[in-house]
Order: structure tokens, then C-alpha cells, then sequence
């Protein structure tokens, strides 16, 4: 079973022009499929990967004949792990100056190496884009709402990852395997990464405190080293599309907590790995952060693909008030609260309301939540 991509037709609109086209995201999200579908409807495609070491030593070094040599006959270069190889983005800005009728395609599984190798080089010759597990929307679309709507106890579980969805019966040991080497192969090879046991301690944390702010400082504590070290391994995971920040509201309103955060998933399925916990829905306590999480997640996918800008953040005072999360445009507050059981509601908190009078307020639950990830 293959999941038709709402990024695809996103990518498509960039094509004709001659600007580099860079997929960024996870490990084992599609990103090669996705790709190496568009380019096969484009016409006849190089594929060079940049996980294999012949590759790097092909290409060593970059000049127009030796591009011109590698090339061919071909229109379309599609390099994957384009991040492996050292100065790639110098290397394309070659191709885009100089050999204008070849069109690159580059893919990335961290933004670590491969912001920083195209960032300045091909400044003003790209399209980013960023590929997610699969999306709530296209799940549906893919099986219909029916069928999706049974599914979703499921997916908070086990998560929106490709082979988990198309290899049911081996979901659980698809998650152990994507958790244990290919989502983190890029961090653990960092060179800022010196304490894999760290990293693992410090992922559990996080899965264990999903839907709470995260304090460095308690973080430093339980994990026995410096807050900078906490510091720059949730900021290496992020940057490896493990999880994200939501900061906290601040608009300089005397009674709200500042400087503060909370962490998520960018998959349920990943998150319970991680703390080997895949028990049924209804024998869990933390249903209501596993929801939290999904909805964030899904949410985040909805921006990123139809390439919308908004401030995303929660919303808490010092008198214990809070929402779950909220989106700035232009100004106004649209403000979300999460609850599972659609028969429980939250009224807008009156520190909020007062503070933020122009804002919207909206419960979201599994009756009306279509419309909110959609």
C-alpha cells in the first residue's frame, strides 16, 4: 500500500522553475519515495546516494566538466542524504550557474549538515520543503474516514511512520528498530554527541514529562550533567526531526510565565518506543498526552505543507491558569483545548480572556478535531 503525499503536488508547483528543489525530514518518512516518484513522472533521473562512500569519493571535488561528466545525458539530479557529502551545496550552486538544463533534486535527513552546507551557497536558488510521517489527511484519504476514524486509538499508539501503517502486524518491532538506530544514525555520528546513554536517558525524560513544561535545569539534574549539555542535545534532536519546542506565550503581561517550554513528538509512535510502552488505549494514563501530542503534531504538518507562517506556543500564569496551545496571526490569538472525551469542556481561563480580549477559544475533541488538522 502506497500513501499519495499532500507534499507532492506542493513540490510540483515549484518544479518548472529552475530553482534546486530540498526535501528535508526524518529518516524513513518517504522522503526517497516521495522523491524518486516525482522524478520517474519528470523524466529520466540520476540518483546518487549520499550514504554510500563511492559517492562521496566521486565526488570529491566539483567542476562544471566533472558534473558534466557525472551527469550525462540526464535532466534531473537527485541527490538523497545530500548532507553526507562535504560542501554539496557549493557543488550545486555550480550546476545552477552553469549548467542551467539540469534540474537537482536534494533530500536530507538532518538540518544539522544540510542547512549549513546550502544555506549561503544556494541562497536564492532553492525550494525547502519539509517531508513529516504521514499526516492524519492523507491516512484519511488513503482508507477513507471510516475506516480512519476506527484507526485513530491506533495511531495514537503507534504512530503515522509509513511501514508502521503499511506493516501492521510488525508495527511494534518497526518502532524498536526506527528507534534504536535509523531515526538517530545522524545525531549519534555528530561529532556533538559523545554520550549516547545521554541521549537515551534524556529522550525518556522527555517521553515521560509529554504535555509538561520541561525545566533544563531539572533535566541537568536527573541526567547528571550541565545544563548547556541538555541544551545542546535537545537542540541536536531537533534539528534531527525527534521532537520540537512549543515556548511559552510572552507578551510581556506582568503575571505570565516567561522563558519557558514544552517538548513533543513529531510521532506518537516514536515517543512510546522510546519508553517501550504500546499498552491500549484504555489502560493508559497519559491518553490525554498522547492526544496533546498528536493533535500538535498533525497541526505542525497542516503549516508546513500548505507553507503557512504562525507563532505557535501554550499559555500559562502564575495563578495556575493555561492553555494548551495556541497561534498568533496577525496580531490575535487564536487559542486550543485539548480534550479527549469530547463530553468534557474547557471555558477560555479569565486571565487569558483578560489579557488577550480579541482572541478565539475552541475546544478541540475526537468529534470535531477533523477540521482542526485538516
Amino acid at each position: 500500500m502506497k500513501v499519495s503525499r499532500l507534499l507532492k503536488e506542493k513540490i510540483l508547483a515549484k518544479w518548472d522553475d529552475r530553482k534546486v528543489i530540498i526535501v528535508s525530514g526524518p529518516r524513513q518518512v518517504g522522503k526517497t519515495t516521495l522523491l524518486t516518484e516525482i522524478c520517474k513522472e519528470k523524466g529520466e533521473c540520476l540518483f546518487l546516494n549520499g550514504d554510500d562512500f563511492s559517492v562521496h569519493n566521486l565526488l570529491k571535488e566539483f567542476t562544471k566538466s566533472k558534473w558534466l561528466s557525472i551527469i550525462g545525458k540526464y535532466k534531473i539530479l537527485f541527490i538523497d542524504e545530500a548532507q553526507r557529502i562535504p560542501n554539496i551545496g557549493l557543488g550545486v550552486k555550480i550546476i545552477y550557474d552553469q549548467i542551467p538544463d539540469v534540474k537537482v533534486i536534494l533530500s536530507g535527513s538532518s538540518a544539522i549538515d544540510l542547512n549549513s552546507q546550502t544555506k549561503e551557497s544556494l541562497t536564492g536558488r532553492k525550494w525547502e520543503f519539509h517531508l513529516y510521517p504521514i499526516a492524519w489527511k492523507e491516512w484519511v484519504d488513503q482508507i477513507n474516514y471510516i475506516n480512519a476514524q476506527s484507526d485513530l486509538e491506533n495511531r495514537l499508539i503507534y504512530g503515522m511512520y509509513p511501514d508502521v501503517l503499511t506493516h501492521e502486524s510488525d508495527k511494534k518491532e518497526i518502532l524498536m528498530e526506527l528507534t534504536s538506530s535509523y531515526l538517530f544514525k545522524d545525531l549519534l555520528e555528530y561529532n556533538g554527541i559523545r554520550n549516547p546513554k545521554i541521549l537515551n536517558d534524556l529522550l525518556k525524560a522527555l517521553a515521560l514529562q509529554l504535555g509538561n513544561e520541561v525545566s533544563y535545569n531539572e533535566l541537568s539534574q536527573l541526567l547528571q550533567v550541565d545544563r548547556a549539555t541538555v541544551e545542546k542535545y535537545i537542540d541536536l534532536l531537533e534539528k534531527t526531526f525527534v521532537i520540537f519546542k512549543l515556548p511559552a506565550l510572552n507578551n510581556n503581561q506582568r503575571n505570565e510565565i516567561k522563558n519557558s517550554r514544552k517538548i513533543y513528538f513529531y510521532d506518537n509512535g516514536v515517543r512510546n518506543a522510546i519508553i517501550q510502552n504500546f499498552t491500549p488505549l484504555s489502560l493508559r494514563n497519559d491518553v490525554g498526552a498522547l492526544w496533546e501530542n498528536f493533535l500538535i503534531s498533525e497541526r505542525v504538518k497542516k503549516h508546513a505543507y500548505q507553507r503557512q507562517t504562525v507563532f505557535q506556543s501554550f499559555w500559562r500564569n502564575y495563578h495556575g491558569q493555561e492553555v494548551d496551545y495556541i497561534e498568533t496571526i496577525d496580531g490575535i490569538q487564536n487559542a486550543y483545548e485539548f480534550k479527549w472525551n469530547e463530553k468534557r469542556k474547557s471555558k477560555v481561563p479569565a486571565g487569558f480572556q483578560k489579557n488577550y480580549p480579541e482572541s478565539n477559544f475552541t475546544n478541540i475533541n475526537r468529534s470535531n478535531f477533523d477540521d482542526f488538522v485538516f
